[in-house]
């Protein structure tokens, strides 16, 4: 697992794909779940090894705003950085043993593992009145490993010990993978994913789907929408 998952970002091609974001939020003073906020449709490139993202609607409409500039919760790093980094022997990541199970008609080993804030690649930004706060956090969580591949199909990590400065209760991702063909050939790649994070009172969530993965070549055409 640990070969496989420092190979990953090397072994994948360049290609383009679409996200759709999903994102809600919620309240824990009157517990009546998740309120949509909006939808975006992001076109993602995948080049050399690194991810660049172009926002190019917004609840279905074509929109001028940029992916950096975003306000809300975004992720990134789905794309191979956190599994490479979980088993880069730099950072010391603890693993333990939890149990066999089956998933999707495979025999899937689930383990643990905890990574601490000295040795850690997870950080978090927050804006709070009108300041930025960013920290490295030590996190843990799970992953599930194909018994006969040793490929990680599907992976968790929460954050550990959460700063004051990030006004952050609660930081975690769950992340899982399939087969997706590009140019003939099948990738493990990303299916969907789910963020959240809380804060005292209220709550955010981004549903993430990946889609339309495609081959990116020199001679592909782009097109990122208005403006761009």
């Amino acid at each position: 697992a640990r070969a496989k998952a420092q190979a990953y970002t090397q072994s994948l091609p360049d290609f383009l794909a679409t996200e759709i974001v999903q994102r809600y939020a919620g309240s824990m003073t009157d517990g009546l779940g998740w309120d949509p906020i909006d939808t975006l449709t992001i076109h993602l490139r995948y080049l050399q090894h690194k991810e660049d993202h172009k926002l190019i609607l917004v609840d279905g409409k074509p929109t001028n705003r940029t992916f950096e500039t975003l306000k809300g919760t975004i992720s990134s790093g789905e794309f191979g950085s956190t599994l490479s980094a979980i088993f880069d022997p730099a950072t010391q990541a603890a693993f333990r043993w939890q149990s066999w199970k089956n998933l999707r008609g495979r025999r899937v080993a689930v383990i643990g593992y905890q990574v601490t804030g000295a040795n850690s690649h997870y950080r978090v930004g927050t804006t709070a009145d009108g300041r930025t706060a960013v920290a490295d956090l030590g996190y843990h969580g799970v992953l599930d490993i194909d018994g006969e591949t040793g490929e990680i199909i599907y992976l968790e990590y929460i954050a550990d010990r959460i700063p004051d400065s990030l006004h952050l209760t609660y930081a975690g991702t769950k992340v899982d993978y399939a087969l997706a063909d590009i140019a003939g050939r099948n990738y493990l790649l990303p299916s969907r994913s789910e963020t959240e994070m809380r804060v005292p009172t209220s709550w955010a969530r981004n549903v993430i789907e990946f889609r339309e993965y495609r081959k990116f070549s020199a001679d592909s055409a782009i097109d990122f929408g208005p403006g761009k």
